[in-house]
């Protein structure tokens, strides 16, 4: 044993080469956190002094190789003095130079996942050898941050500048045949050769069989790229990066530097590196980004922590087909569950069938699945008109209309026709888990599952808590959820729940701003240039009319005191004119199809005409008040969500918004975002508005914490 510490181990092979194994004794993935750094180096220095060595293999005992940095301590890092930081990620690339530069030929068994860091310090070895079944990446990008352990000086010698570019500013997996194919490895083997195959390259390299000073001055040198090719390469990556480069900043960054240092040397370069990856740790992109991603650890806990707890799933039923319960039948089938597919008709079952089968057609051309794995899901939906076989279904999903009358009706009777173990649900997107708990017998299998639309392509699922219902019942619904690959949080009931509660503000924004005067089709460019996939006007017409008016008289009912309405409002008035949106193709804009099947917009003077009676007063509105007006009643209302303890954590909150309505991610979610503005500047903003109505006005507790300097996030 040369070295062994608690993440790293160096142990003395035969013919003198010895083995780095990446191996964290308290986690189940290898990544560079402190103190794997901290014995990395000490490993290295172990090395060093042993004179015996001929040849160094690094390995990993985990399923993946390295998963990158510890992103969780990134953002205290990132908040220390820049010349803090620099005098950390120096250290480190002194410590990947060093092993770069031992004075006998290295290579690295790449068993699993190597991403980022985990990349990173692959390149540093003079050889890779991947596993068929592995992928390699930098995926910093997703984080607002380049690479900052060597990968974009290493990179970009080994395979050269176009397709580093592609990798770095697409944060792409690639597998092991396109990796081989452009030189990032040197061989590919299955994972019980992979060890073998590695140590025979390296005692070829040992030998003089292969010359591993040749490979490794590559990367020491500059790039030798012709200056036609060099101009391209970065073309096609500004081209490409073009349409988000205002909002994500790391690419571009990538693109500058890669400009500068790829005429560099090796120590040059590196420097560079350093004070881009400082310069983008820095920005707000980068804070929202790497928050999104420990929030989504967050979810994958408490879900993990749901999954002990929970009720094998092995059938499923949902009640009501058409274009939703179609979506939601072909997730579960999709996802290995067989599933029962009941309406009251053969024309709806027949719909809901067409929906699966098109989501399926789709994923062929698209080359994600074969035609056998369609036929094979199909199979797995069995729509019917009875309850004939419900006695072996362990959860139904109600997805009917969106009655309360009509879903007293049907859980009942479902109900009746289940075991008693069985789990019941409801679809519903806005009533009361409770109220219609009333109807069942047994409350304590009952709860909310709420799916949104289209249910193949939106992730999230709100898994609605009502008063009795247990904890094994939530618990189950979860591992179903995340068994069909969704993302699920747990909600308390309210009404709306959380994501369409805090939406109804938002649009009462934009019946605020109507009355004002303002053009529905400029509050949407401005929400959409703040990074919406689509303005409030827009989704309304998407969401469809008649699902907001019903939406609109549940939270008027539920919160009289700031989301009641009187009167016509713009949703009313496009209803009763028979304006659902694009369900029929007229809402708020006109819709049509273009040269290439796809819907375009328009907005039209019929749509004007009908709103006009709504404006009170015309007067200019500029950009930033349509953002503020918008924004505030949207993020306020989150804050009473978390406040109220209809979620637990603002990590859930922002990421069910995130999922559920698109809120652009590189703001990192609502209450993210008052952490972005600053919670005392926030408040400010809101008091200006005050006057407009409840939905502007702030809370106790955010004006403490103004007061008091708090965050939602550290």
């Amino acid at each position: 044993m040369i070295y062994s510490g608690k993440n790293i181990k160096v142990l003395m092979l035969e013919n003198n080469i010895a083995e780095l194994s990446f191996d964290a004794t308290d986690s189940s993935v290898n990544k560079f956190d402190t103190l794997t750094l901290q014995e990395l180096q000490q490993a290295v220095a172990a090395i060093k002094v042993e004179q015996s060595l001929q040849g160094l293999l690094i390995t990993s005992s985990k399923d993946a190789f390295v998963v990158g940095a510890d992103i969780t301590e990134f953002i205290p890092l990132f908040r220390e003095p820049v010349a803090k930081q620099k005098e950390t990620f120096t250290a480190v690339h002194k410590l990947f130079n060093e092993i770069e530069d031992l004075p006998y030929p290295t290579i690295s068994v790449i068993n699993g996942l190597a991403l980022g860091g985990g990349l990173e310090i692959a390149l540093t070895t003079d050889f890779r050898v991947m596993s068929t079944t592995a992928q390699i990446g930098f995926p910093e990008v997703g984080l607002g941050i380049c690479p900052g352990y060597g990968g974009t000086v290493r990179s970009t010698r080994l395979i050269g500048l176009a397709n580093a570019l592609t990798w770095m500013t697409t944060g792409k997996n690639n597998k092991a045949a396109v990796a081989l194919q452009l030189g990032a490895v040197n061989a590919v083997a299955e994972n019980d050769q992979l060890k073998n195959v590695a140590i025979d390259l390296l005692t070829k390299a040992i030998k003089g069989e292969i010359d591993y000073k040749k490979h490794r001055q590559v990367k020491l040198d500059p790039v030798q790229v012709d200056e036609v090719a060099q101009q391209a390469a970065f073309e096609a990556a500004e081209v490409a990066n073009s349409k988000m480069a205002a909002n994500y900043p790391a690419a571009g960054e990538i693109i500058s530097l890669l400009k500068q240092n790829i005429s560099l040397a090796r120590d040059k370069a590196l420097a560079l590196e350093v004070d881009s990856f400082i310069k983008l740790g820095q920005t707000d992109v980068a804070a929202s980004l790497i928050g999104l991603f420990m929030n989504e650890q967050v979810i994958k806990r408490k879900a993990k922590a749901y999954v002990k707890k929970a009720r094998p799933v092995n059938y499923a039923a949902v009640l009501g087909a058409g274009i939703m319960g179609g979506g939601i039948a072909y997730q579960s089938a999709a996802t290995g569950t067989p599933i029962f597919m009941k309406d009251i008709n053969d024309h709806a079952n027949e719909l809901g069938m067409a929906e699966a089968n098109n989501i399926l057609s789709k994923n062929i051309k698209r080359g994600k699945i074969t035609e056998e794995q369609k036929n094979d899901t199909l199979q797995r939906i069995h729509p019917t008109l009875s309850y004939e076989g419900f006695d072996k279904v362990d959860v139904v999903i109600e997805a009917v209309v969106e009655s309360p009358k009509v879903k007293k009706i049907v859980l009942p009777e479902v109900e009746a026709s289940v075991k008693e173990t069985a789990i019941v649900t409801s679809n519903t997107s806005t009533i009361s888990i409770n109220l219609l708990a009333q109807s069942v017998k047994r409350p304590e299998n009952f709860c909310g599952m709420h799916f949104f639309n289209p249910v193949h392509a939106m992730k999230l699922v709100e898994v609605i808590r009502g008063e009795k219902t247990s904890e094994n019942t939530i618990a189950t619904i979860v591992a179903y959820a995340q068994k069909m690959g969704k993302a699920p949080i747990v909600v308390n009931d309210c009404p709306g729940f959380l994501v369409n509660r805090v939406l109804f503000p938002y649009l009462g924004g934009l019946e605020s701003l109507i009355a004002d005067g303002a053009d529905f089709v400029h509050v949407d460019k401005v929400m959409e240039a703040f990074g919406w996939p689509m303005g409030p006007a827009y989704l309304s017409d998407v969401i469809g009319m008649d699902t907001c008016w019903h939406c609109q008289e549940v939270l008027s009912a539920g919160f009289p005191d700031r989301m009641k309405k009187e009167g016509n409002d713009a949703i009313a008035v496009l209803y009763k004119a028979e304006r659902l949106g694009q369900k029929n193709s007229k809402g708020f804009y006109v819709y049509s199809k273009d040269n290439n099947g796809r819907l375009k917009k328009e907005a039209d003077s019929v749509a004007y005409d009908l709103l006009k009676p709504l404006v009170k007063q015309s007067k200019e509105v500029s950009d930033q008040e349509i953002l503020e007006r918008m924004m505030v009643p949207f993020c306020m209302e989150t804050v009473r969500c978390l406040e109220e303890g209809i979620v637990e954590t603002a990590a859930e909150a922002d990421m069910a918004i995130l999922y559920g309505l698109g809120f652009p991610r590189f703001r990192g979610g609502a209450l993210r975002y008052i952490d972005t503005v600053g919670v005392a500047n926030f408040v400010a903003m809101a008091d200006k508005y005050k006057d407009l109505g409840a939905i502007y006005h702030v809370t106790d507790k955010l004006r403490v914490m103004a007061k008091t300097g708090q965050r939602f996030f550290d």
